[in-house]
């Protein structure tokens, strides 16, 4: 349930239009909030303090008035501006960094404060009242020493919002060009799959073998869709309650459809579990990057692959993916890649995951990207030397030779495609890249 309780929350605030309804509740309270208090006499001290003069009320009135007409139209050019952005980053860098767009928090709360700023300064201007108006009652009549009635301290909170709005403003300008350029989307998707790959698996300079899986009785699934999330917490509970070991036959991210099967019960029979067990299977139209760091890797891979076609053609943007996919490699390949489902018992764990070795990383990154590089002579160069880099830190051989072996199938195909002295080069560089191999191999 925890697990389920996290993945709705990320799902809620990944909305575009969750924080703007937030901050619209949120300023709507402030609004009722402030608009007690000058009611009630407690801004009275206003009235006489030397350094604020008190507003008239047509002063408030007209304030109040261009704040809101211009905090409205502000929010709707924020989110032209956006969509503008959004619609040719996923034209240039692929559709599915869409999601990220519209995700950043930059974006969202920018918007959000100028929505905000326009209901407290709609819901303040109502409470405005005329020299010539007729109090509503006693306690408002003496809130103020002036005629008619001003809200001098909600006055001042709109002041206050009205200089929040402009310094977001100033922000919001910055930030999208900033975050359209394509080193910095780069730069968010490989720092983002770090730190995927660090919480999923966390222990590090350890290579223990995949649990081996029991089998059992197959449990299918009911729909068609990506497995968004798998609630291990929920599974391992009804396990232990039911005596039974559940081995799972897919991860998350992967698509199933009917009578796909989610997993092998052993131990109890399918029908027993299967409400329970269906449970913790969230299935949707897309995928998230929550418990599935390969989704990250082929928003990299997707990148790269776009960079390098003959209709854009930019391979520096290739070498960028591949740099940051060559820092993810290498802090897979130092990691124990069991997942630790049930801690300390992880022994005894009745919920055995699918394995994800290593290899399997390497292929859909690297390998995914590799008949491409191999067309571009100066992103062959650099993928070598990524590859070169990614196995330094690694310390068990088996990974460092699956490395090698992604070199080898470069170089192979790169001899298909590149002549002349591009290929000359290339074979000088290969060669080094085989010998800091073997070299590395004699030093250990």
């Amino acid at each position: 349930m925890t697990a389920e309780i996290r993945f709705f929350w990320e799902r809620l605030t990944a909305n575009y239009w969750f924080f703007p309804a937030l901050f619209s509740i949120c300023a709507a309270t402030l609004a009722f909030v402030m608009l007690w208090l000058d009611r009630s006499g407690a801004a009275d001290f206003l009235n006489d303090a030397d350094w604020l003069i008190p507003s008239r009320p047509k002063g408030a009135a007209d304030m109040l008035t261009v704040m809101a007409g211009s905090m409205i139209g502000v929010a709707s050019t924020v989110f032209s501006i956006t969509l503008v952005a959004v619609t040719y980053a996923s034209g240039n860098y692929g559709p599915r960094l869409l999601t990220n767009f519209l995700e950043d928090r930059g974006n969202q709360l920018s918007l959000s404060v100028f929505i905000g700023a326009f209901v407290y300064a709609l819901i303040v201007l109502r409470s405005v009242r005329a020299e010539d108006e007729t109090p509503g009652s006693g306690a408002e009549a003496a809130a103020t020493a002036l005629p008619g009635f001003v809200p001098q301290l909600s006055l001042l909170v709109a002041y206050a919002m009205m200089a929040l709005c402009v310094a977001v403003l100033v922000f919001f300008l910055n930030h999208i060009p900033s975050s359209i350029r394509i080193n910095k989307v780069l730069e968010g998707i490989g720092r983002r799959l770090i730190l995927a790959i660090r919480e999923t698996y966390p222990v590090e300079d350890e290579f223990g073998d995949a649990v081996e899986q029991q089998g059992g009785e197959p449990l299918v699934a009911w729909d068609s869709g990506y497995v968004q999330m798998i609630d291990f917490e929920d599974l391992e509970a009804i396990a232990k309650k039911c005596g039974c070991t559940f081995s799972l036959k897919v991860r998350t991210g992967d698509f199933v459809h009917r009578d796909i099967p989610l997993m092998e019960i052993d131990g109890c029979q399918p029908e027993d579990v299967e409400a329970r067990v269906r449970d913790c299977f969230t299935l949707g139209a897309f995928r998230t990057p929550s418990q599935d760091p390969q989704f990250l890797i082929d928003e990299l891979v997707e990148i790269g692959l776009r960079a390098l076609s003959p209709g854009i053609n930019d391979p520096f943007t290739a070498i960028t993916a591949l740099h940051w996919l060559g820092a993810a490699t290498a802090d897979i390949g130092r990691r124990d890649l069991r997942k630790d489902i049930c801690g300390g018992d992880a022994d005894d764990c009745p919920v055995i995951p699918l394995p994800d070795g290593f290899d399997h990383y390497v292929k859909r990154g690297f390998g995914s990207i590799r008949s491409a590089v191999a067309t571009s002579p100066i992103a062959a160069e650099v993928m070598l030397d990524t590859l070169s880099n990614a196995a330094t830190p690694i310390r068990d051989e088996k990974r460092q030779s699956l490395l090698r072996e992604e070199g080898r199938l470069l170089a192979e195909q790169a001899r298909l495609v590149l002549k002349g002295p591009d290929l000359d080069l290339f074979e000088s560089h290969a060669n080094k890249f085989a010998k800091s191999f073997w070299d590395e191999a004699a030093h250990e």
